[in-house]
């Protein structure tokens, strides 16, 4: 559960159920005009169904996979969940890689294709792990109880796998919207509006109903008929789905690849390098700097800001003749940048300290192995069906999409009738409100682990991790709830927040920086595991992780997480005061300059 969650649920509540729209132009003529020999709706299933089923074949497998890698790689807690979370950085960090590539090499349907393909083979390779023996070591010896660890070779075939399962992911996720876009974005037609919003619609559908077919349908497969069909299923969808994207090849538009946002940032931190030894112009005023500074043909924006000057040295003009070509565009931008470059980097770097604030919420959320595994070990009976441990995480789902619409279409409508104007929580509120849900989830979790645990040694399970103890696994829930409403306000806050403080310019950098967000948390919840395992292990002690949940103590694991949760909302707090109004406050103040606050506050407010 990633960025592509959040932004679903938020989009899903800005549109309406497109069905009967799209029926009527799929088979309205004049809304593509005929001299549009390509592209199309009739283009849409082959690009939605291709990264829906990406989505269930690759989020089906993530759940269960700590259990698969305890049970048949016979790896300990700690290490497997490290191979996850460091599978999971990958995953959210390759399609940065993706995109880049696509913008300025590949193109959109290569990088699609590509990803297809690799996704497909790294799925049949974890499938090969489950149906060759050999590619796995053999069974524990149930007399000796000694299990022989993965060798070089296994462990290599096995991180094969989850590296072509990221670089897959990698090539689709961030190109399929932008594609699907492409195809059906036609200025030309008096209905191009509706047409891209009944395809937003469908595809971000499409995404909610991919996660919870992977949560439930995969999950399930993989706990009742064993590895075999659970690995094989996600990859005979994927075989299917880069089959069916590649049929349509004829019928798409292709566009060419072009200079990604990536270079021109890039490029600002080369030539302010260059440059760091020139001297600045003096002068305050706009006029003062008209001719010294390389912008935009008719841009308002004729001198950069003072904060962090020293970008600005790589839009100084150092010698008009060799700088400036005939166009009036530099002759070289590794040599000089616009001013709008310069302005953009540092609108990305302003917003950085408060997505630093989001990493911790994001490391609690990628703690899933735990959960599993006490999942595993309480009743998870409902009448005569038992849950598969591995899909709790669904009220993750259900729980952030449940208050998307009961903010967006009951209370915020409520609060506003009884008020008599919006009402509305602004973005920086909401994203705090999500960071203290996650530490509350953190301590839930903890709360609930140590009444596990109780239990368990009360009930003779202390050296039998396998044991269930007689708990319901519904207890589970509550922290999962937390989590998800905690993604609702920070994940969909953050995300509002980068549209609205980074340029227009930047809205595919923009987009990618929750993502981004998941790969660091990741990467930091193993060091922050490690750290935990080493430090409690010590002179022969029982790790606190442990791969016997009851001998362990998986609820001081949590207290830490929530300890840190705790200091992380203090840290936000500051970095919100350090950051000052953001635009949705500036906006309020001048559609209401006397909106509760003072005229010189409102000057100050105006003037950042």
């Amino acid at each position: 559960m990633s960025q592509e969650k959040k932004s679903s649920f938020m989009e899903l509540e800005k549109k309406k159920e497109p069905s009967s729209d799209v029926r009527e132009m799929a088979n309205n003529n004049q809304d593509f005009p005929v001299k549009r020999s390509k592209g199309g709706l009739i283009t849409m299933p082959f690009i939605i169904v291709n990264e829906a089923l990406e989505r269930v074949a690759s989020y089906g497998i993530l759940p269960n996979m700590i259990l698969y890698l305890m049970k048949d790689y016979h790896l300990g807690v700690a290490k497997g969940t490290n191979i996850i979370f460091f599978w999971s950085a990958a995953t959210n960090f390759m399609p940065l890689l993706g995109a880049f590539l696509s913008d300025s090499y590949l193109g959109r349907f290569l990088t699609i294709g590509f990803g297809s393909m690799a996704s497909f083979l790294g799925l049949v390779l974890l499938w090969l792990t489950a149906m060759i023996p050999k590619l796995k070591p053999s069974r524990c010896d149930i007399f000796t109880q000694s299990c022989k660890a993965p060798t070089g070779g296994q462990t290599t075939f096995l991180a094969l796998s989850f590296s072509l399962i990221s670089i897959g992911a990698g090539g689709i996720r961030p190109c399929s919207l932008a594609f699907g876009a492409d195809q059906v974005d036609n200025r030309d037609n008096p209905k191009n509006k509706r047409v891209l919003e009944s395809f937003f619609s469908w595809y971000y559908a499409s995404t909610a109903a991919s996660l919870i077919l992977a949560l439930t349908a995969i999950v399930y497969i993989q706990d009742q008929l064993g590895w075999k069909l659970g690995f094989g299923i996600p990859a005979i969808l994927m075989l299917f789905a880069t089959i069916l994207f590649f049929l349509a090849s004829s019928l798409y538009v292709k566009q060419k690849a072009c200079k990604s946002l990536f270079t021109g940032l890039a490029q600002v931190i080369v030539v302010a390098y260059k440059n760091r030894k020139l001297q600045l112009p003096n002068g305050n005023s706009n006029s003062d700097h008209n001719g010294v500074y390389h912008h935009n043909k008719d841009s308002e924006l004729v001198s950069p800001s003072d904060k962090l000057r020293c970008l600005n040295k790589a839009c100084v003009i150092r010698n008009r003749e060799q700088d400036i070509g005939p166009d009036g565009s530099a002759s070289n931008p590794w040599n000089l940048c616009t001013v709008e470059k310069v302005e953009e980097l540092k609108a990305l770097i302003k917003v950085i300290p408060i997505w630093s604030t989001g990493l911790m919420m994001s490391i609690n959320t990628s703690q899933n192995t735990f959960q599993v595994l006490q999942a595993n070990s309480m009743d998870r009976h409902l009448s005569s069906f038992q849950v598969p441990a591995g899909s709790y995480p669904m009220f993750v789902v259900i729980s952030l999409a449940l208050w998307v619409v009961l903010y967006d279409r009951v209370i915020l409508p409520l609060a506003s009738k009884i008020r008599g104007k919006p009402v509305s929580l602004d973005v920086k509120t909401r994203m705090g409100i999500g960071l203290i849900l996650t530490f509350m989830a953190m301590v839930v979790a903890a709360v609930v682990e140590s009444v596990r645990r109780r239990r368990s040694i009360q009930q003779g399970f202390l050296n039998n991790p396998a044991g269930v103890v007689a708990m319901s696994a519904m207890w589970l829930i509550p922290q999962h709830c937390l989590n998800g409403l905690a993604e609702a306000f920070t994940g969909i806050g953050q995300t509002e927040f980068y549209y609205s403080e980074i340029p227009k310019s930047m809205s595919s950098i923009a987009a990618s920086l929750f993502g981004l967000g998941m790969a660091v948390a990741s990467l930091l919840a193993s060091v922050v595991l490690s750290a935990v395992d080493n430090l409690t292990s010590r002179n022969g002690k029982e790790s606190w992780v442990s791969s016997n949940i009851n001998k362990g103590h998986y609820d001081y694991y949590y207290w830490v997480l929530a300890a840190m949760s705790f200091v992380n909302v203090f840290y936000y707090i500051f970095c919100s005061w350090a950051y000052g109004p953001c635009v949705e406050e500036r906006q309020k103040v001048r559609d209401e300059p006397n909106g509760g606050i003072s005229s010189d506050e409102g000057k100050e407010l105006l003037s950042v």
